[in-house]
């Protein structure tokens, strides 16, 4: 089991993970451990105040050391009541690094992961310089808040933990399970829709065509929607130059 504790000013957001869909039928199984935190818990003062203006002036408002590292210090005793060694501290950021499908499977290595949500205009660098190890990023523009990045890792690794999809093989032949190549064109009932037919190929049960028109048809997508990958493909096998 991989447990996540999340750090928040939204905990409601995860229900979203917690009671739907494969990510819900997972927990409910006990493959995967999610525990939202609210960081007002962890507020110094009656008004559970957790941000405040920043030095040198400027717009907005900046969260404040205090509170974050307080909830990381009672999220790491948790981890360790639970037989755990406290898993790293992740900061969803428009500093991080990109998430991708390497960055996922570390995250499926587990056992267990801290990620804290930002909001406002920022996070007291001191909390990061003490406490953080490591920036992500969803991508290159800017979100309300850290939730839906989380969100985002949550969903891909738990779908990735053995058990928890009903075909061990879907996750297999997804896209950027091979980093190189997009996934291939699929196709249900009807035969025909709207003047478009079934590739003749996939109703022939013939199974090692149908094998070589998906790897076709996967570089033929990736080539028009993500020539990148191929790219980077070509870059990565190039011999070192000496």
């Amino acid at each position: 089991m991989i447990r996540f504790d999340v750090i928040t000013l939204f905990p409601e957001i995860f229900d979203a993970i917690t009671r739907h869909g494969i990510t819900g039928r997972a927990i409910d199984r006990g493959l995967a451990q999610l525990v939202a935190h609210n960081l007002r818990d962890y507020a110094h003062d009656s008004y559970k105040t957790i941000d405040d203006r920043p030095y040198g002036g400027g717009p907005g408002m900046v969260m404040m050391p205090g509170p974050l590292t307080q909830a990381v210090d009672a999220v790491r005793l948790r981890q360790s009541q639970a037989g755990l060694s406290p898993g790293p501290v992740i900061l969803l950021s428009p500093w991080g690094k990109p998430i991708n499908q390497a960055l996922i499977d570390r995250v499926v290595a587990g056992p267990c992961w801290t990620m804290v949500c930002g909001r406002y205009e920022g996070v007291d660098q001191r909390f990061i310089d003490r406490e953080v190890d490591e920036l992500w990023s969803l991508g290159d523009f800017v979100l309300s808040g850290g939730e839906i990045a989380a969100m985002a890792v949550l969903d891909a690794a738990i779908r990735k933990i053995p058990g928890a999809l009903g075909d061990a093989q879907s996750a297999q032949q997804e896209s950027f399970a091979n980093p190189e190549l997009l996934d291939w064109p699929h196709y249900t009932r009807p035969e025909t829709f709207n003047g478009l037919a079934v590739p003749d190929v996939l109703l022939s049960g013939h199974h090692e065509r149908i094998s070589d028109w998906r790897r076709q048809a996967a570089q033929e997508a990736t080539l028009k929607f993500r020539p990148d990958l191929l790219d980077k493909s070509s870059h990565s096998k190039k011999s070192p130059k000496k």
